[in-house]
């Protein structure tokens, strides 16, 4: 079931199903990418055409900030939760590593992806690490060739918005992977040169204010999200 949200549509799914839909297409022919926008994301999309066709031809959107899932709420039609793009990556590393699929990581500076590899490996016993590249490159092509040449099942791209998305929507086919998934800097959290906020934030929604805290320069970012809300409390009071 899909749930729009300020004319993006998510999917209506808890973090478990949608690690085993996943799951699912990363075993499936042809391919498939999955989007996890937040409230920024989505702002980006209404005033961009072309972002917005590029997240409607998602095989899965998920719902990254705690922002969408507040504004769902307020448009009175909820969400089951928040799907954190680095969590549902995790679920995913786990079933790949029961299952013998495997795994390209793509972005971040040099160096970063290969740690992050090396980390994953000791996580997540049997993963199958098919190979890495930085996200510091000029031409797609010699990219796309180093992930179709790794027979990887899954990419995750890890350049940020909308590189990422875009990237995803116009190489990935010519990848041979079955599934890429947007997931901005979370090569970075696995290579362990970004901290995630501890879990008590996570669970209160406020992992948001946790990185504002650590990196005050997000503040134009953030104060972002005020204005989106109000955008939706204005929809839903027009019907919408």
């Amino acid at each position: 079931m899909k749930i729009d949200v300020m004319g993006v549509a998510f999917d209506d799914l808890t973090m478990d199903q949608a690690v085993r839909q996943g799951l699912d297409l990363a075993g499936a022919e042809g391919f498939r990418y999955v989007v996890t926008p937040n409230p920024e994301l989505v702002m980006m999309a209404r005033r961009d055409p072309a972002y917005a066709r590029t997240l409607a031809g998602a095989g899965m959107t998920l719902a990254d900030g705690v922002g969408v899932v507040y504004a769902a709420r307020i448009l009175g039609r909820p969400l089951r939760g928040r799907v954190p793009g680095v969590d549902f990556a995790q679920g995913l590393m786990e079933g790949l590593a029961r299952t013998g699929r495997s795994l390209f990581l793509l972005g971040a500076k040099p160096s970063v992806a290969e740690r992050a590899a090396e980390n994953l490996r000791r996580q997540h016993p049997g993963l199958v690490i098919a190979g890495v590249h930085d996200g510091y490159f000029q031409e797609d092509a010699p990219v796309v060739e180093a992930v179709r040449a790794s027979g990887a099942d899954v990419l995750f791209v890890c350049l940020g918005a909308p590189k990422q998305e875009d990237w995803m929507a116009r190489n990935g086919p010519a990848t041979g992977a079955h599934l890429a998934v947007g997931l901005g800097g979370s090569l970075d959290v696995f290579a362990g040169a970004v901290k995630r906020a501890p879990e008590g934030w996570q669970k209160l929604g406020l992992e948001w204010l946790y990185r504002l805290i650590r990196e005050p320069s997000r503040l134009g970012r953030m104060i972002r999200l005020p204005g989106f809300l109000v955008q939706a409390l204005w929809a839903r009071m027009r019907g919408k």
